[in-house]
C-alpha cells in the first residue's frame, strides 16, 4: 500500500470537505434491496434512500456516483495532480473515510457539535467570500435551493469527517516510539539519502486586546435579561429570539439549537457548567465566557446528553478602546527596541494571550509540538508578518481580528533562525522523532483497516468492482 499517497489524499479530501457535498444517507434494506444490489445481511435502520447511482456501501454509509464526481471537481479546483483524480482513487479514499466514520459510531465515539457547527459556518463564509458575497451564486454553484439546505448538508458531512478523524486518533493514541526506533529510522534515512530541511524560525508574539468598557458589558447583560424575562414570564419563543438576536452564526439559523451536548463536549468550561446545572425547560441567567455573554435553555435531557438552545451577545469594543490598545502595543514595542526590557519579559508582563505569555511569547508549532516553524509551511496569515524579520527584529503592529471581528493587536519577533540544512540527528531530533512516530502510526492504521474491512459490510456496485484499490475492499 502506498501509505504516504493514501494519507495525503485522506487529509486533502478532509480539508476540502466543504466542497464535497455528498449524500450521507443511512442504508435501508427494507425497500428496493434488489435494485440497489444490497445483500440481505446489510444493516437496517428503516431509513430510505434513492438507490440510483450507488457506487459503494461501507457499513451503514452510502457513497453515490455523484459524490465521487463532486470530490474530483473539488480536488481539481485545488490543482491536485491529475493522476490522483481518477474515480477509482477518489472512491478508494471516500470508502476509507466511511470506514472510519462507521466504526466511530459503532464505538460510540463522541465529537463536538459546537466545533462542527463553527467549522461549517466558516466554510459558508468562505464560499460567500469566493463568490463576492452572493448567496445566489453560491447556491447555483452547489445546486441548492436554499442556504439552509447547503448548511444542513455541510453539517452532516462535517460530522462524519469529525467522526472519521476521531476514529483515526483513537487508533493511534497509544502508539509511541522508543529512542532506539528513532535512531533506526534515522539510519534508514541515511541509507536512502538524508532530506533537506528548509529555513526554520522560532517565533514569539505579544497580543493586546482592547478592553471592553463596563457599560458595554452591562448593556449586553441587560439585553439578555430582557430576552429571558420575556421568555419566562410571557412565554415568548427562545428560538425566535435566537434567530433575531444571537451572534453565534453557527447556531442562529436553527434558533440557537445545539444537540447532543455531553460533559466531554469541547465547549468552554463555563458553558458546560451552566448547561448541566439546568433542568429541562429552564432558562439560565446571563453568564460570561471568552466568546461573550450567553443565556441557555435546556430543550431535552437524554441520559448523559442534552439538547439546548443558546443566545450569544458580544459586547462592542469602542473606537477609543481600540486606539488605546494600539497605542499600548506601540509603546511596548518601543520599550523593547530601546532595551528597557526584553521581548520575553514584555510578553510575560503584558500579553493577553495566556498560552504564549507564560513562555515569554514563544509560539508552539501545532503540527510538530516543537518551537520551530518551517518558513515555507507557515500559515498564510502569519507568513508575511515574519518572513523578512532578522533574528531579534520586531515586526510592526498588526490587527489580527477574531472570527467575530473583534480587534486584536499583535507584534512578532524571530527569536531563533535555522537556515536550510541537511537533516541532523541532534539538531532535528524532534522532527525525526515525529517522522518515526508517523511511520509507526501508518502501520497501525493499515493493520486496523485490514482487520475492520474483513468484519464490515462492504458492497461495490457495477464497474466499481473493477478498480484496483489500495485496500482490500473486494475481500479477495
Amino acid at each position: 500500500m502506498n501509505s504516504t499517497i493514501n494519507l495525503y489524499l485522506v487529509l486533502l479530501i478532509s480539508l476540502l470537505s466543504g466542497n464535497l457535498l455528498s449524500a450521507q444517507e443511512i442504508i435501508s434494506t427494507t425497500e428496493n434491496a434488489e435494485t440497489a444490489e444490497v445483500e440481505p445481511k446489510a444493516p437496517t435502520t428503516g431509513t430510505t434512500f434513492k438507490v440510483d447511482g450507488v457506487a459503494a456501501v461501507v457499513g451503514e454509509f452510502v457513497i453515490l456516483d455523484s459524490d465521487i464526481q463532486q470530490a474530483i471537481e473539488s480536488l481539481k479546483q485545488q490543482k491536485v495532480e491529475a493522476e490522483a483524480l481518477t474515480e477509482c482513487k477518489v472512491l478508494d479514499k471516500l470508502m476509507e473515510d466511511k470506514l472510519y466514520a462507521h466504526h466511530a459510531v459503532v464505538d460510540s465515539i463522541t465529537i463536538s457539535e459546537d466545533q462542527v457547527r463553527s467549522y461549517t459556518q466558516q466554510q459558508i463564509d468562505y464560499f460567500l467570500n469566493q463568490f463576492g458575497g452572493s448567496e445566489e451564486r453560491v447556491l447555483k454553484f452547489y445546486r441548492k435551493e436554499k442556504m439552509s439546505d447547503l448548511q444542513k448538508e455541510l453539517l452532516e458531512l462535517n460530522r462524519n469527517q469529525e467522526l472519521a478523524k476521531a476514529m483515526q486518533q483513537k487508533i493511534v493514541e497509544d502508539v509511541e516510539v522508543t529512542p532506539e526506533e528513532i535512531r533506526d529510522y534515522f539510519k534508514g534515512l541515511e541509507r536512502d539519502g538524508l532530506p533537506q530541511f528548509g529555513v526554520e524560525l522560532e517565533i514569539s508574539k505579544i497580543l493586546i486586546e482592547p478592553e471592553v468598557p463596563q457599560a458595554e458589558k452591562q448593556k449586553v447583560i441587560d439585553e439578555l435579561n430582557g430576552y429571558r424575562k420575556d421568555i419566562v414570564e410571557n412565554g415568548s419563543s427562545f428560538a425566535t429570539k435566537a434567530v433575531l438576536w444571537s451572534e453565534d452564526e453557527s447556531s442562529r439559523g436553527d434558533g440557537g439549537l445545539i444537540k447532543d451536548v455531553d460533559r466531554k463536549s469541547q465547549f468552554v468550561k463555563e458553558f458546560r457548567d451552566v448547561a448541566f446545572s439546568l433542568e429541562e425547560g429552564e432558562v439560565s441567567k446571563p453568564f460570561e465566557t471568552e466568546f461573550g455573554y450567553h443565556i441557555i435553555k435546556v430543550e431535552k435531557i437524554r441520559g448523559q446528553k442534552i439538547d439546548l438552545r443558546h443566545i450569544l451577545r458580544i459586547p462592542k469594543v469602542t473606537t477609543a478602546a481600540e486606539n488605546e490598545a494600539k497605542d499600548k502595543i506601540e509603546k511596548i514595542k518601543k520599550r523593547i527596541e530601546e532595551g528597557e526590557l526584553t521581548f520575553a519579559e514584555a510578553a510575560k508582563e503584558f500579553s493577553d494571550e495566556k498560552e504564549t505569555a507564560s513562555d515569554g511569547g514563544i509560539m508552539i508549532n501545532p503540527v510538530t509540538q516543537d518551537r520551530m516553524f518551517e518558513l515555507k509551511n507557515l500559515p498564510p496569515d502569519l507568513y508575511p508578518k515574519v518572513q523578512n524579520l532578522k533574528e531579534g527584529e520586531i515586526s510592526i503592529a498588526f490587527n489580527n481580528p477574531t472570527r467575530t471581528g473583534k480587534t486584536r493587536y499583535e507584534i512578532y519577533t524571530v527569536s531563533d533562525r535555522l537556515e536550510e540544512h541537511e537533516a541532523d540527528f541532534a539538531l532535528d531530533y524532534v522532527k525525526i522523532k515525529e517522522f518515526t512516530l508517523q511511520a509507526k502510526r501508518i502501520k497501525a492504521i493499515e493493520k486496523w483497516q485490514n482487520e475492520k474491512i474483513a468484519e464490515t459490510y462492504i458492497k461495490l456496485n457495477g464497474t466499481r468492482k473493477d478498480c484496483e484499490y489500495s485496500s482490500n475492499w473486494l475481500k479477495k
